[in-house]
């Protein structure tokens, strides 16, 4: 029963059996979490459109929820800049400037995110951490940390967009400029001036947390709101307490979709930290449970009167940076976060905008990696495109059609890689061991043999490139081909009709030509499957062998006594021409 339960709660396990000599570190890095968590998430609640706590409240519930069901050590949930600036596209123009209307949408979708998470991981769709190519993710977060920078240029220099779309806005840059609030960009110099005046003094301490503060407090001491420097203003905190939703279905069905392609782009956001976290610290993660965590802590988040979250790639270096060892961590600076919510909201009101502005926009900094993408030009020309392609989908058609494209495209990509796969024909080294036939001349063609490799499921969609390739790679084979043996371990892995009857037909084709044609691999799976569709195998149809180097041998022992038998018949034939000439030889005497 136990074994159970830590097997649906793996942070639980560590919790149980934890060890005091991981207190020490687990607490500096706690610490350091919530000093870092606190004014990112103050930071994405504005991105996000909601009051300065929902912030807040997105930390402490998640937080805690994925310490007991996630497998990572070291990953840190919480808010994220992608998925908080995928939420304001999707839910602003739909919210219509209600604020209640706004936040009850933002929880709703963030619910529906944790569900889709919820149903990914029940089908077991953990591969979906691969879906989403690295150059697609990159050309994706970086088309979305330029659209939160382009994004909080107003609250920095003091004006508002009236456009929704980045085009239009960096199109009339001109005139917002002439609108600069000076008091509100000497706010912002400031905040980078303090900002990186800490960063350089103690590069460990939290920088954004004393930039912002210090802000807060030039507010408080000076009252500069007299001088049109916008705040934060009141931060409702306390408990969250459950709302019921007030609108009409018609509306949730507009946030389905997107909140699926949300739960896609997070999840796999989410567990390319976690690998590469989880390989720095020697063990493994599981992605379908990654993919239940993040599901469940999404609808905590919504109970909660949260937004989305996903791994956060930042708080997670800062906890493996001090040393951080289990979930311990997670739960500590949720707590410290959560007494803050309720109780010490006050000073909060006191933070400018200006400064949370250059907060998310360092923040949106960190994730733009525009070198990367430029370098896939010379390593990989048809990722860069893909990189490319996402980028300026993002930046010119929007967020949410942007990452529409993006899955779209990772679609495209897996479907283009199963209907036209590498193949490859392969011979055999000077060991006797199997290998591909290349430049490097270490593997030889086995004589009258033909053996043949397609590296993809075979399926009615590829069945017909298949068949067209083998017969391709076949014709341009030296000397008398007398077998083809296909390899039917990476192409057959399930029934499929269409490949059945492809197969009967390059038997048939084979057969005109006295070759014979067989299959390596799977021999149990296959000869059920022949039997399941009526067709012939043996010596009547299609040859299926265990594996090939047994397919190989049997050729070739079959090919030796032929041509044993060959032989002998040649010698016989010689024998009986000299037997006749000699009969002829002595009647001529």
């Amino acid at each position: 029963m136990l074994s159970r339960l830590y097997e649906f709660m793996p942070g639980l396990n560590t919790l149980v059996n934890y060890e005091r000599k991981w207190f020490a570190d687990d607490m500096k890095a706690a610490l350091s979490v919530a000093a870092v968590a606190l004014p990112v998430a103050i930071a994405y609640a504005q991105l996000t459109g909601v009051n300065a706590a929902v912030g807040l409240y997105s930390c402490v519930l998640p937080m805690m929820v994925y310490a007991l069901f996630g497998t990572s050590k070291q990953l840190i949930v919480g808010p994220d800049a992608a998925t908080c600036a995928v939420i304001a596209a999707v839910v602003t123009p739909l919210a219509a400037g209600d604020s209640v209307k706004h936040w009850q949408l933002v929880m709703t979708m963030t619910a529906m995110t944790g569900f889709w998470c919820l149903i990914a991981s029940r089908f077991k769709l953990g591969v979906l951490a691969d879906f989403l190519s690295k150059p697609i993710l990159m050309g994706l977060l970086n088309g979305v940390a330029i659209t939160i920078i382009v994004g909080q240029f107003s609250k920095i220099f003091g004006f508002t967009f009236d456009e929704r779309y980045l085009l239009e806005r960096l199109g009339g840059v001109p005139t917002y400029l002439s609108k600069t609030h000076i008091p509100t960009l000497l706010m912002a110099i400031l905040t980078v001036g303090v900002y990186f005046g800490m960063k350089r003094l103690k590069p460990n301490w939290p920088s954004s947390m004393f930039a912002i503060a210090f802000g807060a407090i030039l507010v408080w001491l000076f009252n500069l709101e007299q001088f049109d420097v916008k705040t934060i203003g009141e931060v409702a905190g306390g408990l969250p307490l459950f709302q019921a939703p007030e609108f009409n279905v018609g509306i949730i069905r507009e946030l389905v979709m997107p909140a699926l392609n949300l739960a896609v782009v997070s999840f796999v956001s989410m567990m390319l930290t976690a690998r590469s976290f989880a390989a720095k610290n020697g063990y493994d993660i599981d992605a379908d449970k990654e993919f239940r965590a993040l599901g469940i802590a999404n609808i905590a988040s919504a109970l909660s009167q949260g937004f989305a979250v996903s791994g956060a790639d930042s708080r997670t270096a800062v906890n493996d940076a001090n040393g951080g060892k289990t979930q311990l961590v997670s739960i500590v600076a949720a707590a410290i976060i959560a007494v803050i919510a309720i109780f010490l909201t006050a000073p909060l009101e006191f933070i400018p905008s200006a400064a949370l502005g250059v907060v998310l926009v360092i923040a949106s900094v960190h994730l733009l990696d525009l070198k990367a993408v430029w370098q896939l030009r010379l390593r990989d020309r048809q990722a860069f495109y893909l990189a490319l392609t996402t980028l300026f989908a993002v930046l010119f058609i929007g967020v949410i059609p942007g990452i529409t494209l993006a899955v779209l495209l990772g679609l495209f990509q897996f479907i283009r890689t199963v209907m036209r796969p590498t193949d490859q024909i392969l011979g055999v080294d000077i060991k006797g061991v199997i290998r591909s036939l290349d430049s490097s001349d270490k593997a030889k063609p086995v004589a009258g043999i033909f053996i043949y490799r397609f590296n993809s499921p075979l399926t009615y969609f590829n069945s017909g490139y298949f068949k067209r390739r083998l017969l391709e790679q076949y014709a341009r084979q030296k000397g008398d081909i007398k077998c083809v043996i296909i390899d039917a371990v990476p192409c057959f892995t399930h029934l499929d009709l269409s490949v059945m009857a492809m197969l009967a037909d390059l038997d048939g084709l084979f057969k005109k030509r006295g070759v014979r044609l067989e299959l390596a691999g799977r021999k149990r799976q296959l000869l059920s499957w022949f039997e399941q569709t009526g067709m012939k195998s043996g010596n009547e149809g299609i040859y299926i062998r265990s594996d090939l180097y047994l397919a190989l041998k049997v050729n070739q022992s079959k090919q030796a006594a032929d041509d044993a038998l060959l032989e002998q018949a040649e010698e016989t034939d010689a024998g009986k021409l000299a037997q006749k000439q000699q009969v002829l030889t002595h009647s001529q005497i």
